[in-house]
């Protein structure tokens, strides 16, 4: 494979570590703080968790400790959607298990949790594990959203851990993958087994958070790559003077990004699916809000703008979580029935005829692209797929129609020329940013402290994230304090919760106290690329967001 010179140079980058991590092994102690318990469900929880449940927070300090440094044979599993570090997690790993002691391995499954399941791995060397270091993607060994749900696949996950005489096997994951990963933790134990699991924090929607995990990996490298691009094309507009921008952001059950993007660089209108949801806002509102600006800033003489949409919009407006959850429903039951309708006039006609009165309504007053989507088939867990729905052009469409009932109605004389953009995949690969690299590295190194000091079911967290690396805290939370009991597919089952924005959060306050100014006012902000190399205030600053947390301003 052909490399870069930026390639090339990111190989020579050595990421930082917590200061109490940048020692010898035997100068690394654990220490262990009081019980713990789920954020919910706590008798539930604990009923299904009986092995893990309470375990103690673990943070990792200077001083003499018990860190084992016998040779240890560790699994690697990268799950769900690609994020910028992922390989810097197994590099961190990797030299964390050979520094304690050159003769442990580092067992990678292919293709996500199946291939743990099948026993299809790869063995790294140090020669493999060069070849990725501070790299974007998942490619060291590919990624994959196989769920470990039944008894048999969670038998032949043991089967392959004991075949491989596995020690540890380390899942790097979102919600859902350490919600899997703790249940699998438990499982392994339920059976007698001493085969630990730790989890790894990665998401870039930024919805695996807490007190503990104070971001998900990928996230800041995500966002700042959406608002480089974001900035490029408010240059543009602002060059043009002519159209409007629909950014659609990934982010599908939480406006992270979106939120973050819009500190980074000022949109015109930018909506916040979680504050849409609070105020129970219909999608006529939203269209007449997004007009009112569009209107406003023609008459000022500015007909062009920028508007970010988080991609899961649609299923927090309440009339289309409605519309969506009966679909889903119908799809669900009458799944072989539906297959069999080939035409979408077919399909549109027997949905209405199950659908509520309202939502019949809804579902046939939207575009026939939008209702050809909503009846798209659904994604493994039987939901709709967000990604697919083209949110962003629905605005577009229905913003359009209202100025020009405006215009008929001698209430609007500028003009609107809109486009849609979806940034999604252009962030998932990209070259972690330092932040990203020394904050994946160091839970990489910090998952093999927690399994040197024999813990298991415990998610890796390195906290104090505003602050430079050397102050940095590593430790590990146990997984079951992340979770409470949720409905998936008619049952109440344990998962991690999802973190949302909070509209009472620091973050969005700063968002509402600026946005009236920006939908006003020409106030883009060009973030630029991510710098690589530079002075620390240009090259390792956090997102604004885990600022403004960490600052509780």
């Amino acid at each position: 494979m052909e490399i870069s010179s930026l390639q090339k140079a990111r190989y020579e980058y050595q990421p930082k570590l917590p200061a109490a991590l940048d020692s010898a092994i035997s100068d690394i102690r654990v220490e262990l703080g009081d019980p713990t318990e789920s954020v919910a469900d706590q008798d539930q929880v604990k009923s299904l968790f009986p092995h893990s449940y309470g375990a103690p927070i673990a943070v990792f300090a200077s001083g003499k400790g018990k860190t084992s440094q016998n040779p240890l044979r560790v699994g690697v599993i990268l799950s769900g959607g690609q994020a910028p570090g992922g390989h810097n997690v197994i590099t961190g790993l990797y030299d964390g298990l050979k520094k304690a002691n050159s003769q442990s391995n580092l067992v990678g499954f292919l293709g996500g949790p199946s291939g743990l399941m099948d026993n299809d791995f790869i063995v790294f060397d140090d020669a493999k594990i060069d070849a990725f270091r501070n790299t974007g993607g998942f490619d060291i060994i590919g990624s994959g959203r196989t769920k470990i749900e039944t008894d048999e696949q969670f038998a032949a996950a043991l089967n392959t851990a004991k075949e491989q005489k596995l020690d540890a096997v380390v899942v790097i994951g979102g919600d859902d993958s350490n919600t899997n990963a703790a249940l699998l933790a438990e499982y392994f134990k339920d059976n007698g087994t001493d085969i630990q699991v730790i989890g790894v924090p990665k998401t870039i929607d930024g919805d695996l958070k807490n007190e503990y995990i104070e971001t998900s990996f990928g996230f800041d490298t995500a966002v700042k790559t959406y608002s480089e691009l974001i900035g490029n094309i408010m240059r543009d507009a602002n060059s043009a003077k002519k159209y409007w921008h629909f950014i659609k952001l990934m982010g599908r059950s939480a406006s992270h990004i979106a939120l973050e993007a819009a500190l980074q660089t000022h949109p015109n209108v930018a909506i916040i699916s979680e504050e849409v949801a609070e105020k129970k806002k219909s999608l006529n509102q939203i269209v007449e809000e997004i007009a009112n600006v569009v209107r406003h800033r023609s008459d000022n003489g500015e007909n062009f703008g920028i508007a970010l949409i988080p991609e899961g919009l649609i299923e927090f407006i309440p009339e289309m979580k409605t519309l969506i959850s009966e679909l889903n429903d119908l799809l669900a039951h009458d799944e072989k029935y539906f297959a069999t309708l080939k035409s979408f006039e077919d399909q549109a006609e027997f949905a209405v005829s199950k659908l509520s009165d309202h939502s019949a309504k809804v579902f046939s007053s939207l575009p026939r692209g939008i209702r050809q989507q909503l009846l798209l088939d659904r994604d493994p867990h039987g939901n709709v797929q967000v990604s697919l729905i083209d949110t962003e052009k629905l605005l577009i469409e229905m913003v359009g129609e209202l100025l020009a009932q405006w215009k008929a109605q001698g209430n609007f004389s500028g003009s609107f020329k809109a486009l849609a953009h979806f940034f999604g995949y252009e962030g998932r690969c990209a070259f972690p940013s330092n932040f990203d690299a020394d904050y994946t590295y160091s839970l990489g190194y910090t998952a093999f402290l927690l399994i040197a000091n024999g813990l298991t079911g415990y998610l890796s967290s390195v906290r104090n994230l505003d602050k430079p690396a050397s102050e940095w805290v590593a430790g590990g939370i146990p997984l079951t304090m992340m979770m409470n009991m949720e409905q998936r597919h008619g049952k109440m089952k344990p998962v991690i919760r999802k973190a949302l924005v909070e509209l009472d959060g620091a973050p969005f306050k700063e968002f509402s106290s600026k946005r009236d100014d920006w939908a006003k006012n020409t106030r883009y902000f060009f973030p630029g690329a991510i710098q690589y190399y530079g002075p620390a205030e240009v090259c390792d600053q956090p997102t604004i967001t885990l600022k403004l947390e960490r600052s509780g301003k």
